[in-house]
């Protein structure tokens, strides 16, 4: 797989592994639901989208994977505001979440470039 070696897969993947961990023993199956899938689905479009022969292909899946990294995000807000999420530890997830989307714009950026190149 391609993706694996991008650091922001790498730190997708880790960030969805420490959810799945954290909610491991939460009863509340709907919230567990919806955040360990937001977080799932960043590595997971981006490894999808890096399989794609196309680098429009692989910009719009970058761009999934931005709109479930806002999404984890919101979700560990609300978390941590009805105390599901340890404050320290939702500031740390809200942290990478942000430092991943930067990632996956600038991978996105990067896409784009070579779209433009291809087709000038």
């Amino acid at each position: 797989m391609k993706c694996e070696k991008l650091d922001v897969w790498k730190k997708s993947a880790r960030l969805s592994a420490n959810v799945y961990k954290a909610f491991k023993e939460c009863k509340d199956f709907g919230f567990k639901d919806q955040i360990t899938r937001a977080g799932l689905s960043i590595p997971s479009n981006i490894a999808e989208g890096m399989e794609k022969e196309s680098f429009k292909e692989q910009a719009r899946f970058l761009d999934i994977a931005k709109g479930s990294a806002a999404e984890f995000a919101t979700q560990t807000y609300i978390g941590m505001d009805i105390d599901y999420i340890d404050k320290q530890e939702g500031k740390r997830w809200i942290e990478e979440s942000d430092h991943i989307l930067s990632m996956l714009s600038n991978l996105q950026k990067s896409i784009r470039e070579k779209i433009v190149t291809r087709n000038p």
